[in-house]
């Protein structure tokens, strides 16, 4: 058996991608649990090692950053060699593909098309798709999606046909117009019962209105989110040790009492 851990497989890409597939195909030919795996095993894994990569971005943890990508690329080569054991197509095959994919969608590289901006390229890409057999723009969103990526996406896709307002004003215009329908459905200063499935209705245009204009602007909804998401639990977390150590019950404190822990945690925790 060839020596993996031998330095030469280290010194060009070409090398170190063989030698990942050598430790892959040696795996699967000798360990009992990577035999045992399918693509339909795999999956959640795989879930699981995207998010961690994304996360490991988001805080811009550069050797998390490359051990995930590590992890993922490991994933992308099991699923091919499971194709190969099966007779459907092999990493070759993959390669390949996605070459002549991103050479056929680059014609103003690799042809004679022009595309000087971001949004000429989006449009020749969504043309060349509808021309390659695609019935709508849309039919490229995954549906497994969650719903504000989603959002983002399908926005994102239509503006590649032109599909998309012309001025930010006009989008933020569509926010404040959705706030006022939403707002219409209740009244905060009463407890009069709502109509549940109208304010439900309204609050997603309202969040589908917000996603475009954070678009609009620049700003990955997503991304936003998560970081928010992140600072909350930080604070939160904050909050939660200081009363510990003070021999505090959350349960058994008011939120003013609760309110000077996360006023200090604003302090530290940015």
């Amino acid at each position: 058996m060839a020596n993996l851990a031998a330095p030469a497989y280290q010194h060009t890409p070409q090398l170190a991608f063989q030698r990942l597939l050598d430790v892959l195909y040696t795996l699967r030919l000798e360990c009992p649990w990577d035999k045992k795996q399918t693509m339909e095993s795999l999956r959640h894994l795989t879930i699981e090692e995207l998010y961690e990569l994304t996360d490991a971005i988001l805080e811009q943890d550069y050797p998390e950053i490359k051990k995930e990508l590590g992890d993922v690329l490991m994933h992308l080569l099991f699923y091919a060699r499971i194709a190969e054991e099966e007779g459907h197509f092999d990493i070759v095959d993959v390669l390949n593909a996605i070459c002549d994919k991103l050479i056929t969608r680059h014609p103003h590289i690799y042809a004679d098309a022009n595309a000087n901006t971001e949004d000429q390229v989006k449009s020749n890409w969504e043309a060349i798709k509808l021309k390659e057999g695609n019935k709508s723009v849309l039919a490229g969103v995954p549906k497994g999606l969650s719903a504000l990526v989603k959002a983002y996406r399908i926005q994102d896709k239509v503006r590649g046909v032109g599909f998309d307002w012309e001025d930010k004003r006009q989008v933020w215009e569509k926010v404040e117009e959705e706030l006022a329908e939403f707002k219409t459905e209740f009244n905060i200063e009463t407890t009069e019962a709502i109509d549940r499935e109208k304010a439900e209705a309204e609050f997603g245009d309202l969040l589908f209105s917000l996603i475009n204009y954070a678009r609009h602007i620049g700003i990955n909804p997503e991304n936003a989110l998560e970081r928010t998401n992140k600072k909350f639990i930080s604070r939160f977390t904050y909050l939660e040790q200081k009363a510990a150590e003070n021999q505090q019950k959350l349960q058994d404190m008011s939120l003013e009492e609760m309110d000077v822990y996360w006023n200090e945690a604003k302090k530290i925790k940015k």
